[in-house]
Protein backbone atom coordinates (compact mmCIF):
# COMPACT_ATOMS: atom_id res chain seq x y z
CA UNK A 1 0.00 0.00 0.00
CA UNK A 2 2.93 2.53 0.64
CA UNK A 3 4.35 1.78 -2.43
CA UNK A 4 1.40 2.63 -4.50
CA UNK A 5 0.79 5.64 -2.40
CA UNK A 6 4.07 7.00 -3.61
CA UNK A 7 3.09 8.69 -6.47
CA UNK A 8 0.49 10.10 -5.43
CA UNK A 9 2.91 12.31 -3.32
CA UNK A 10 5.14 13.48 -6.22
CA UNK A 11 2.46 14.03 -8.54
CA UNK A 12 0.27 16.54 -6.30
CA UNK A 13 2.20 19.57 -5.64
CA UNK A 14 -0.29 21.77 -7.79
CA UNK A 15 1.19 25.14 -9.52
CA UNK A 16 -0.89 27.01 -6.56
CA UNK A 17 0.73 25.60 -3.82
CA UNK A 18 4.00 25.78 -5.51
CA UNK A 19 3.80 29.03 -6.80
CA UNK A 20 2.70 30.42 -3.81
CA UNK A 21 5.30 29.17 -0.93
CA UNK A 22 8.20 29.41 -3.20
CA UNK A 23 7.17 33.55 -3.90
CA UNK A 24 6.89 33.68 0.14
CA UNK A 25 9.78 32.59 1.08
CA UNK A 26 11.84 34.18 -1.71
CA UNK A 27 9.93 37.59 -0.43
CA UNK A 28 10.47 37.26 3.26
CA UNK A 29 14.27 36.68 2.36
CA UNK A 30 15.07 38.71 -0.03
CA UNK A 31 12.59 41.86 0.81
CA UNK A 32 10.50 41.57 -2.72
CA UNK A 33 8.47 39.37 -4.56
CA UNK A 34 9.40 36.91 -7.99
CA UNK A 35 7.12 37.62 -10.75
CA UNK A 36 4.58 34.65 -10.65
CA UNK A 37 5.45 33.99 -13.98
CA UNK A 38 8.90 33.40 -13.18
CA UNK A 39 8.18 31.18 -10.05
CA UNK A 40 5.89 29.07 -11.53
CA UNK A 41 6.87 28.40 -14.80
CA UNK A 42 10.19 26.56 -12.84
CA UNK A 43 8.48 24.74 -10.31
CA UNK A 44 5.13 23.85 -11.60
CA UNK A 45 4.43 21.08 -14.63
CA UNK A 46 2.62 22.27 -17.54
CA UNK A 47 -1.01 20.98 -17.02
CA UNK A 48 -1.04 18.13 -19.27
CA UNK A 49 2.33 16.79 -17.88
CA UNK A 50 0.66 16.86 -14.66
CA UNK A 51 -2.40 15.39 -16.03
CA UNK A 52 -0.36 12.69 -17.02
CA UNK A 53 1.10 12.16 -14.02
CA UNK A 54 -1.97 12.02 -12.36
CA UNK A 55 -3.28 8.91 -14.44
CA UNK A 56 -0.20 7.05 -13.88
CA UNK A 57 0.59 7.49 -10.43
CA UNK A 58 -3.66 7.33 -9.40
CA UNK A 59 -5.17 6.12 -11.88
CA UNK A 60 -3.78 2.50 -12.04
CA UNK A 61 -3.16 1.97 -8.62
CA UNK A 62 -6.96 3.34 -7.98
CA UNK A 63 -8.34 0.97 -10.51
CA UNK A 64 -6.03 -2.20 -9.13
CA UNK A 65 -6.91 -1.28 -5.79
CA UNK A 66 -10.72 -1.25 -6.74
CA UNK A 67 -10.58 -4.46 -8.47
CA UNK A 68 -8.57 -5.81 -5.89
CA UNK A 69 -11.17 -4.58 -3.21
CA UNK A 70 -14.14 -5.79 -5.35
CA UNK A 71 -15.88 -9.83 -4.61
CA UNK A 72 -14.66 -12.03 -7.13
CA UNK A 73 -18.47 -12.83 -7.99
CA UNK A 74 -18.56 -8.96 -9.27
CA UNK A 75 -15.99 -9.24 -11.56
CA UNK A 76 -16.74 -12.82 -12.65
CA UNK A 77 -20.20 -11.43 -13.43
CA UNK A 78 -19.15 -8.39 -15.35
CA UNK A 79 -16.33 -10.30 -17.41
CA UNK A 80 -19.31 -12.68 -18.26
CA UNK A 81 -21.12 -9.72 -19.87
CA UNK A 82 -18.98 -7.96 -21.31
CA UNK A 83 -17.89 -11.30 -23.17
CA UNK A 84 -21.59 -12.22 -24.10
CA UNK A 85 -22.71 -8.54 -25.27
CA UNK A 86 -19.35 -9.30 -27.58
CA UNK A 87 -20.54 -12.45 -28.84
CA UNK A 88 -24.19 -11.22 -29.43
CA UNK A 89 -22.65 -8.00 -31.53
CA UNK A 90 -20.13 -10.81 -33.15
CA UNK A 91 -22.84 -12.35 -34.05
CA UNK A 92 -25.34 -10.17 -35.56
CA UNK A 93 -22.56 -8.14 -37.55
CA UNK A 94 -21.33 -11.89 -39.30
CA UNK A 95 -25.04 -12.21 -40.62
CA UNK A 96 -25.14 -8.70 -41.67
CA UNK A 97 -21.92 -9.36 -43.74
CA UNK A 98 -22.96 -12.66 -45.24
CA UNK A 99 -26.17 -10.74 -46.14
CA UNK A 100 -24.70 -7.79 -47.69
CA UNK A 101 -22.01 -9.78 -49.59
CA UNK A 102 -25.26 -12.36 -50.51
CA UNK A 103 -24.19 -15.46 -49.60
CA UNK A 104 -27.55 -15.86 -47.56
CA UNK A 105 -30.51 -14.41 -48.27
CA UNK A 106 -32.21 -12.35 -45.73
CA UNK A 107 -34.84 -14.45 -44.56
CA UNK A 108 -32.78 -17.22 -43.92
CA UNK A 109 -30.17 -15.25 -42.15
CA UNK A 110 -33.12 -13.31 -40.07
CA UNK A 111 -33.99 -16.98 -38.64
CA UNK A 112 -30.73 -18.08 -37.87
CA UNK A 113 -29.86 -15.43 -35.70
CA UNK A 114 -33.57 -15.94 -33.91
CA UNK A 115 -32.24 -19.51 -33.41
CA UNK A 116 -28.89 -18.98 -32.68
CA UNK A 117 -29.16 -15.93 -29.94
CA UNK A 118 -31.76 -17.57 -27.96
CA UNK A 119 -29.76 -20.54 -28.03
CA UNK A 120 -26.54 -19.07 -26.97
CA UNK A 121 -27.77 -16.40 -25.01
CA UNK A 122 -29.56 -19.18 -22.45
CA UNK A 123 -26.01 -21.74 -22.85
CA UNK A 124 -24.07 -18.53 -21.33
CA UNK A 125 -25.68 -18.51 -18.08
CA UNK A 126 -23.67 -20.72 -16.24
CA UNK A 127 -20.66 -18.41 -16.68
CA UNK A 128 -22.44 -16.36 -14.04
CA UNK A 129 -21.68 -16.64 -10.80
CA UNK A 130 -24.31 -17.90 -7.97
CA UNK A 131 -24.80 -14.30 -6.27
CA UNK A 132 -28.52 -12.96 -6.29
CA UNK A 133 -27.27 -10.10 -8.49
CA UNK A 134 -25.94 -12.12 -11.07
CA UNK A 135 -29.43 -12.33 -12.93
CA UNK A 136 -28.57 -8.55 -13.54
CA UNK A 137 -25.58 -8.63 -15.09
CA UNK A 138 -27.00 -11.10 -17.35
CA UNK A 139 -29.94 -8.94 -18.02
CA UNK A 140 -27.74 -6.02 -19.25
CA UNK A 141 -27.02 -8.04 -22.48
CA UNK A 142 -30.53 -7.99 -24.18
CA UNK A 143 -31.15 -4.70 -22.19
CA UNK A 144 -28.60 -3.12 -25.16
CA UNK A 145 -29.74 -4.85 -27.66
CA UNK A 146 -33.22 -3.18 -26.76
CA UNK A 147 -31.69 0.14 -26.58
CA UNK A 148 -30.10 -0.64 -30.04
CA UNK A 149 -33.61 -2.07 -31.47
CA UNK A 150 -35.16 1.42 -30.45
CA UNK A 151 -32.19 3.54 -31.66
CA UNK A 152 -32.53 2.18 -35.55
CA UNK A 153 -36.50 1.71 -35.42
CA UNK A 154 -36.71 5.32 -34.29
CA UNK A 155 -34.35 6.37 -36.65
CA UNK A 156 -31.98 8.07 -34.42
CA UNK A 157 -29.75 6.46 -36.22
CA UNK A 158 -28.98 4.34 -39.42
CA UNK A 159 -27.40 0.89 -40.14
CA UNK A 160 -28.56 -0.97 -43.29
CA UNK A 161 -27.05 -3.63 -42.53
CA UNK A 162 -28.61 -4.54 -39.28
CA UNK A 163 -32.17 -4.05 -40.68
CA UNK A 164 -31.74 -6.31 -43.52
CA UNK A 165 -30.31 -9.20 -41.82
CA UNK A 166 -33.17 -9.52 -38.98
CA UNK A 167 -36.19 -7.55 -40.62
CA UNK A 168 -38.73 -9.47 -43.35
CA UNK A 169 -38.87 -6.47 -45.71
CA UNK A 170 -36.07 -3.77 -44.77
CA UNK A 171 -37.70 -1.04 -42.92
CA UNK A 172 -36.26 0.55 -39.63
CA UNK A 173 -39.83 0.13 -38.04
CA UNK A 174 -39.64 -3.28 -38.07
CA UNK A 175 -37.44 -3.71 -35.24
CA UNK A 176 -40.03 -1.80 -32.92
CA UNK A 177 -42.07 -5.54 -33.71
CA UNK A 178 -40.51 -8.79 -33.50
CA UNK A 179 -36.54 -8.17 -32.79
CA UNK A 180 -37.75 -5.49 -30.10
CA UNK A 181 -40.11 -8.46 -28.71
CA UNK A 182 -38.01 -10.95 -29.16
CA UNK A 183 -35.24 -9.27 -26.73
CA UNK A 184 -37.87 -8.47 -24.08
CA UNK A 185 -38.80 -12.13 -23.52
CA UNK A 186 -35.01 -12.75 -23.07
CA UNK A 187 -35.16 -9.65 -20.45
CA UNK A 188 -38.35 -11.02 -19.26
CA UNK A 189 -37.17 -14.49 -18.34
CA UNK A 190 -33.87 -13.50 -17.16
CA UNK A 191 -35.05 -11.35 -14.80
CA UNK A 192 -38.22 -13.32 -13.75
CA UNK A 193 -36.77 -17.01 -14.04
CA UNK A 194 -33.13 -17.31 -14.80
CA UNK A 195 -31.65 -20.95 -13.97
CA UNK A 196 -33.05 -21.95 -11.44
CA UNK A 197 -36.40 -22.52 -13.21
CA UNK A 198 -37.34 -24.63 -16.00
CA UNK A 199 -39.69 -21.72 -16.98
CA UNK A 200 -37.57 -19.90 -18.96
CA UNK A 201 -35.80 -22.26 -20.46
CA UNK A 202 -38.49 -24.02 -22.38
CA UNK A 203 -40.12 -20.41 -23.32
CA UNK A 204 -36.96 -19.34 -24.72
CA UNK A 205 -36.28 -22.59 -26.28
CA UNK A 206 -39.81 -22.93 -28.29
CA UNK A 207 -39.40 -19.01 -29.04
CA UNK A 208 -36.00 -19.25 -30.73
CA UNK A 209 -35.66 -23.22 -31.83
CA UNK A 210 -39.18 -23.94 -32.49
CA UNK A 211 -40.28 -21.11 -33.84
CA UNK A 212 -37.17 -20.40 -35.81
CA UNK A 213 -37.02 -23.98 -37.34
CA UNK A 214 -40.93 -23.86 -38.37
CA UNK A 215 -40.24 -20.54 -40.71
CA UNK A 216 -36.79 -22.18 -42.00
CA UNK A 217 -38.09 -25.65 -42.63
CA UNK A 218 -42.15 -24.12 -43.58
CA UNK A 219 -40.72 -21.56 -46.02
CA UNK A 220 -38.65 -24.58 -48.43
CA UNK A 221 -41.29 -27.59 -47.85
CA UNK A 222 -44.45 -26.02 -46.73
CA UNK A 223 -46.65 -26.64 -50.03
CA UNK A 224 -49.31 -28.15 -47.51
CA UNK A 225 -50.98 -25.04 -46.06
CA UNK A 226 -52.63 -25.64 -42.89
CA UNK A 227 -56.94 -25.70 -43.29
CA UNK A 228 -57.38 -22.28 -40.35
CA UNK A 229 -54.41 -20.31 -41.57
CA UNK A 230 -53.05 -20.30 -45.03
CA UNK A 231 -49.87 -18.48 -44.13
CA UNK A 232 -48.59 -21.86 -41.52
CA UNK A 233 -47.91 -24.88 -43.06
CA UNK A 234 -48.09 -28.79 -41.76
CA UNK A 235 -44.20 -29.14 -42.04
CA UNK A 236 -43.60 -25.82 -40.56
CA UNK A 237 -45.67 -26.77 -37.54
CA UNK A 238 -44.18 -30.40 -37.65
CA UNK A 239 -41.12 -29.10 -37.01
CA UNK A 240 -41.55 -26.44 -34.73
CA UNK A 241 -43.36 -29.16 -32.04
CA UNK A 242 -40.06 -31.43 -32.72
CA UNK A 243 -37.03 -28.89 -32.58
CA UNK A 244 -38.67 -26.97 -29.58
CA UNK A 245 -39.42 -30.26 -27.90
CA UNK A 246 -36.07 -31.63 -28.38
CA UNK A 247 -34.12 -28.02 -28.06
CA UNK A 248 -35.98 -27.82 -24.69
CA UNK A 249 -34.83 -31.17 -23.73
CA UNK A 250 -31.75 -30.15 -24.36
CA UNK A 251 -31.42 -27.41 -22.54
CA UNK A 252 -32.92 -29.01 -19.22
CA UNK A 253 -30.54 -31.53 -19.39
CA UNK A 254 -27.66 -29.05 -19.68
CA UNK A 255 -29.15 -27.22 -16.87
CA UNK A 256 -29.86 -30.15 -14.80
CA UNK A 257 -25.74 -31.18 -15.07
CA UNK A 258 -24.64 -28.62 -13.73
CA UNK A 259 -26.94 -28.51 -11.14
CA UNK A 260 -29.58 -25.55 -11.19
CA UNK A 261 -32.68 -28.01 -10.75
CA UNK A 262 -33.55 -31.72 -10.81
CA UNK A 263 -35.17 -33.50 -13.77
CA UNK A 264 -37.30 -36.27 -13.22
CA UNK A 265 -37.12 -37.50 -16.74
CA UNK A 266 -39.72 -40.34 -16.51
CA UNK A 267 -42.45 -37.30 -15.86
CA UNK A 268 -40.58 -34.48 -17.64
CA UNK A 269 -40.80 -35.83 -21.28
CA UNK A 270 -44.31 -36.18 -21.22
CA UNK A 271 -45.07 -32.62 -19.59
CA UNK A 272 -42.44 -31.04 -22.29
CA UNK A 273 -44.57 -33.16 -24.95
CA UNK A 274 -47.56 -30.88 -23.55
CA UNK A 275 -45.92 -27.67 -23.21
CA UNK A 276 -44.44 -28.01 -27.05
CA UNK A 277 -48.01 -29.04 -28.07
CA UNK A 278 -49.39 -25.93 -26.35
CA UNK A 279 -46.70 -23.59 -27.75
CA UNK A 280 -47.26 -25.27 -31.34
CA UNK A 281 -50.96 -24.83 -31.31
CA UNK A 282 -51.04 -20.82 -30.26
CA UNK A 283 -48.25 -20.54 -33.40
CA UNK A 284 -50.85 -22.57 -35.70
CA UNK A 285 -53.74 -19.98 -35.15
CA UNK A 286 -54.30 -17.14 -37.26
CA UNK A 287 -53.23 -14.47 -34.84
CA UNK A 288 -50.19 -12.66 -36.04
CA UNK A 289 -51.87 -9.81 -37.28
CA UNK A 290 -53.03 -9.09 -33.59
CA UNK A 291 -50.02 -10.75 -31.62
CA UNK A 292 -46.63 -11.03 -33.01
CA UNK A 293 -45.64 -14.87 -32.45
CA UNK A 294 -42.18 -13.88 -29.92
CA UNK A 295 -45.10 -12.47 -27.93
CA UNK A 296 -47.61 -15.57 -28.24
CA UNK A 297 -45.46 -18.46 -28.37
CA UNK A 298 -43.17 -17.62 -24.83
CA UNK A 299 -46.25 -16.31 -23.13
CA UNK A 300 -48.56 -19.91 -23.65
CA UNK A 301 -45.02 -21.56 -23.04
CA UNK A 302 -44.57 -19.77 -20.10
CA UNK A 303 -48.41 -20.70 -18.65
CA UNK A 304 -48.18 -23.81 -19.86
CA UNK A 305 -44.54 -24.86 -17.80
CA UNK A 306 -46.02 -23.28 -14.98
CA UNK A 307 -48.90 -25.00 -14.79
CA UNK A 308 -47.12 -28.61 -15.88
CA UNK A 309 -43.47 -27.74 -13.70
CA UNK A 310 -44.21 -25.67 -11.42
CA UNK A 311 -41.48 -22.68 -10.31
CA UNK A 312 -38.68 -24.39 -9.45
CA UNK A 313 -38.63 -27.74 -9.82
CA UNK A 314 -39.45 -29.88 -12.83
CA UNK A 315 -41.59 -32.82 -11.08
Amino acid sequence: MAAAARPVDVALPFPFSCCSSTSLLLSHSRGRSLPPAVGCSRLASPRSSMRRQLLLGVGAPAVAALAASAPPAVLRDGAATLLITGGAYSLVRAFDALTERRLIEQNLSRKIVHVLSGVLFMSSWPLFSNSPGARFFAAIVPLLNCIRLLTYGLRLSTDEALVKSVTREGKPEELLRGPLYYVIVLLVSVLVFWRESPIGIISLSMMSGGDGFADIVGRRFGSMKLPFNKKKSWIGSISMFISGYLLSALMLFYFSCLGYFNVCWELALGKLALAALAATVVECIPVTDVVDDNISVPLATMLAAFLLFGFSACC
